[in-house]
């Protein structure tokens, strides 16, 4: 079969190219790279020492020696390090030379290169406009080509950012194996990309997919027992060898050898050649932690392409070096018109039959947490911040040492936006580093870190709230304390609606649960007393024997209701588990239970597929992850708290598993009903254990639900039945939303972090929590990526249950708010440190409002000290700009989702933003700052719908505030106050 197959394919190729000589080579562009991972096996700086360093300085030389030669750089934590560390100033003269020359060109630009399944949109955006805003201040670059050579799927949000940054191509590489098969036989790798369903052509992107061979080179001599085109061998860790010699070189380009390697690579062209429409071939050269040691790379390669070259028509193929630029330019140039793909996504992503990566969507709940909170946390200082300098721009707080805490958070949360970061794909050693980084910038970020000490809790205690979201909240804050009783006063002296109960987690602290009214991006003062009589409502609990499974039988005699203004939840006493839902307002009953189950993981290779940091590949179904339940009830005056304990045997001493619901008591307040917040316990799991929360319902959903593409627009996922691994292939990613509907119903899931999901029958939305594995797989071994996870988590989610229509003018600005929660920052005298942190005068700050479908995506003072006019790009002062404000809008709702929130908003920045100050000045910008949108045009390719496509924004007149946001729109600006000093 082989040899009938190999005469199949050159037959092929002989009708595809013809005989050499009667067509046109096949042009090839090789493109020298390396792929570095900012995190994975090793930390960064276990890698910079090992041969990142290496990269830049031997690519720098070697380049600088002979012009044809080129080189592509992707992750920018890596270069900014060396520039910043390692460079010397004629190094710099050189990287100067060679990316004006176009030789040495900057590609995707962000920080790293970020996962699509798990990440955020808000820290997408942040990670690029962070490498961005570096490379234009720096050497007046903007990236414009995108290399996503390594996550595990593609996302269809993350051509739409690139879209908006203002990028002309997209490539990608990791998509199911299947599917990439039928693509290559079809020579569909190529197609205009349509990513989101609203914005539709405006922001469509010419997308590339690599092919079976991804983006490392072919390693396959036939003539060598060597690896083939990895002349500089392989990184040593910890240490590069003294002489620079590396073992495992591959076998040198010499007379001797030069016709083979050529045949080998010709070859290679060929095979790639017959799965593209074009005569052009993008080669790239490289693999992971290559061209450390460059010389020897180009020496081998440099002959090799000469004698290709001369031999071109004996071969049909010629080869340059080439950027990714000059490759796309070619294609572009070609004039084909293109087939459309719509908004549809590549995930999830398999390798093989039993290969689904599908486990990464839960690995390292801890991180994914962690990374979350650090974002929210750098939202919020961000906000604070740049209201602070508006208003007060001479006040007390150093500017530069404000914006260096800023920005330390900022490469902090961009670093672990890798797709072995977040992913929780890494050793264990590289997500202690991550985390190490997020808390420390976290602890260094707030502007009110000198009052963010440990308190002394005396009998009364001091505590700012501050809202960081543009819009007006109503919401209860949960303050932990150690004193049985409390009353709280608001600025004004004012007692304020609060109740104290026992922790659900902690027999030696309470929950102070406090109603707060905030306006937009306004903070107010509480005053705590402790006194021996409470003002608070002290809420006491109400105890349920434990249940057995085997009493499921009686389920449903004895129900328990707890209401609110929006549900009644019934509990079955019989099982202490929730029974059913009624939402008051269509009077509609939803049967609901929810608990948890386990899926046994193999860890022998010998016994079957494993599950590890990235695979999910179960032994079978989920089995009920507990033997008997306890239950708690503690109804309160302002919300009432079921606690539900899961343990593993009837007779166990310390529960397993937990769900802590609160249910708000709102009747004849403004706070939302809708919302039943939920916190569970899991850990430490048994080894090889994954576990999911399960929560069954009467939903008619035939196994469809729905999870959103990095929280930026929901997908509709449909169950699919496959020869192999079918519950594995049927979980998606839920980075920040999930539901089920049928006709009459829906049921909302929004979370504080990234989960997988699935529908593995009717009616049922399962969310996997918490992960644990060890296997013998001697690759996993060897690099310590066996996920030996015993951490305890306690992941958020909130639930929400209603008609369709109702739900979706929800669920959007809940999964916002539940990112963006009110930050609570404790302060010990406010005397000493309110002037640190927030202004005494015009307290509480004047709010800003913006309508109920525009959600504040950033409110910022990025620091750049560029020039934002391109003729002139690079400003001469050295200072950073702190009047530059960076204001990004997002329109939250997609076209027609519902009758009145889906319209286009139109609002004037001046009157929107008079709260914080008077505006003078604004202009559009791209994504992340760097094009003035007025000059931006990105290429238009040809499609075969033909649609009009205008990919250039109106210019705005100078003294014009007034701007019209569509739905799904993210329309970022540059914004000037008229200063204010005092």
């Amino acid at each position: 079969m082989g040899f009938v197959a190999a005469v199949v394919f050159a037959v092929c190729c002989w009708f595809s190219h013809g005989v050499a000589g009667q067509e046109e080579p096949i042009q090839t562009f090789v493109i020298p790279h390396s792929h570095m991972d900012v995190g994975w096996v090793y930390t960064i700086q276990e890698s910079m020492h090992a041969y990142a360093a290496n990269v830049y300085s031997s690519v720098t030389e070697e380049l600088s020696k002979v012009k044809e030669r080129r080189f592509i750089a992707v992750e920018q934590e890596f270069f900014r390090l060396w520039w910043d560390t390692v460079a010397s100033d004629t190094q710099k003269k050189q990287v100067r030379q060679l990316i004006k020359e176009g030789r040495l060109e900057f590609i995707i630009g962000g920080q790293v290169m970020h996962d699509e399944a798990v990440t955020d949109l808000d820290d997408d955006i942040l990670q690029m406009m962070e490498g961005h805003g570096f490379l234009y201040e720096t050497f007046g670059v903007r990236p414009q080509f995108s290399w996503h050579v390594d996550p595990f799927g593609a996302s269809a949000t993350t051509p739409v950012l690139f879209a908006l940054a203002g990028f002309n191509a997209h490539l990608i590489s990791r998509i199911d194996y299947d599917l990439k098969d039928i693509m290559q036989k079809n020579k569909k790798l190529q197609f205009v990309w349509r990513g989101s369903p609203s914005l539709k052509s405006q922001q469509e992107i010419f997308t590339h997919t690599m092919d079976q061979f991804s983006y490392c080179t072919p390693s396959y001599l036939p003539f060598s027992n060597c690896s083939g085109f990895y002349w500089n061998g392989v990184a040593l860790f910890p240490d590069p060898p003294k002489d620079g010699v590396y073992p495992n070189m591959s076998l040198p380009v010499t007379k001797e050898t030069v016709h083979a390697y050529a045949k080998t690579m010709v070859e290679n062209i060929k095979q790639r050649a017959a799965w593209f429409r074009t005569n052009h071939v993008l080669w790239p050269w490289g693999c992971d932690k290559q061209f450390y040691n460059s010389s020897v790379q180009f020496n081998n390669m440099d002959p090799l392409m000469k004698y290709i070259n001369q031999n071109s028509k004996e071969f049909g193929v010629t080869v340059q070096y080439a950027t990714l630029s000059e490759y796309f330019q070619t294609i572009y140039q070609s004039n084909l018109t293109w087939e459309v793909r719509g908004s549809e996504d590549f995930l999830p992503y398999s390798t093989e039959p039993y290969q689904a990566w599908t486990g990464f969507y839960a690995s390292r709940n801890v991180l994914k947490g962690v990374a979350r909170q650090a974002s929210s946390r750098l939202y919020a200082a961000e906000t604070l911040f740049t209201r602070y300098r508006i208003s007060f721009p001479d006040g007390p707080v150093a500017k530069d040492w404000a914006l260096d805490k800023l920005r330390a958070l900022r490469w902090a949360v961009s670093e672990v936006q890798h797709h072995d970061g977040i992913t929780g794909t890494e050793s264990p050693k590289v997500a202690d580093m991550y985390l190490q980084h997020l808390l420390q910038a976290m602890m260094g970020s707030m502007l009110a870190s000198a009052c963010l000490s440990d308190i002394e809790q005396t009998l009364e205690q001091h505590v700012i709230v501050y809202n960081p979201l543009a819009w007006n909240i109503t919401t209860i804050v949960n303050v932990t304390v150690t004193q049985p009783s409390a009353a709280v006063f608001d600025d004004d002296g004012q007692p304020v609606p609060a109740q104290i109960q026992g922790s659900a987690h902690s027999n030696a602290t309470y929950d102070l649960f406090i109603v707060v009214e905030l306006g937009g991006l306004q903070y107010r003062k509480y005053l705590i007393k402790f006194p021996e009589n409470s003002k608070a409502y002290e809420a006491k609990a109400v105890s349920f024997e434990r249940r057995s499974v085997k009493d499921r039988a009686k389920a449903g005699r004895l129900l328990l209701p707890v209401l609110s203004e929006c549900y009644e939840l019934l509990f079955d006493q019989d099982t202490n588990l929730l029974h059913s839902i009624t939402y008051l307002e269509e009077k509609r009953r939803v049967m609901i239970t929810q608990d948890f189950w386990e899926y046994d993981a193999n860890g022998d290779v010998k016994a079957g597929p494993i599950s590890d940091n990235y695979i999910f590949s179960a032994n079978g179904s989920a089995v009920r992850a507990y033997k008997a339940v306890e239950m708690e009830i503690i109804p309160g005056k302002i919300v009432t708290e079921i606690r539900q304990y899961f343990y593993r045997e009837e007779s166990d001493k310390d529960y397993a598993y937990s769900i802590t619901t609160r249910v708000p008591e709102c009747f004849g307040t403004k706070l939302p009903c809708h919302r039943l917040e939920q916190t569970y316990s899991l850990g430490p799991l048994s080894l090889n254990t994954e576990v999911v929360l399960r929560t069954s319902t009467s939903v008619k959903n035939n196994r469809t639900l729905y999870s959103d593409d990095n929280g930026y627009q929901m997908m509709k996922r449909t169950y699919r039945k496959f020869t192999n691994n079918t519950l594995a292939r049927n979980y998606f990613p839920m980075v920040r939303t999930a539901y089920i509907e049928d006709d009459l119903s829906r049921l909302v899931l929004v979370s504080d972090r990234a989960h997988g999901v699935s529908s593995q029958t009717d009616g049922q939305l399962e969310v996997m929590l918490h992960r644990r594995l060890w296997n013998n797989l001697q690759w996993n071994l060897g690099y310590n990526l066996t996920l030996n996870d015993s951490s305890v988590v306690r992941p958020t989610l909130w639930m929400m249950l209603g008609s369709v229509s109702a739900t979706s003018k929800l669920y959007q600005r809940e999964a916002v708010q539940l990112q963006h929660r009110p930050v609570v920052m404790p302060i010990d005298q406010p005397r000493k440190c309110l002037p640190h942190t927030v202004p005494k005068r015009g307290s509480p700050l004047r709010s800003v409002v913006l309508p109920p479908n525009l959600h504040l995506l950033s409110l910022s003072i990025p620091g750049w000290n560029y020039c934002s006019n391109h003729s002139v790009h690079l400003n001469l002062h050295s200072q950073p700009d702190y009047d530059r404000i960076l204001l990004r809008i997002m329109h939250l709702f997609e076209e027609g989702e519902d009758p009145e929130l889906s319209k286009p908003v139109t609002i004037n920045l001046k009157e929107a933003l008079q709260g914080m100050g008077e505006v003078k000045g604004v202009e559009e910008r791209s994504l992340t700052g760097t094009w003035d949108i007025a000059s931006l045009q990105r290429w238009k390719w040809k499609t075969a719908d033909n649609l009009e496509k205008d990919n250039k924004q109106q210019r705005r007149q100078d003294d014009d505030f007034t701007v019209t946001i569509s739905p799904k729109e993210i329309r970022t600006f540059f914004v000037h106050f008229v200063s204010r000093n005092f």
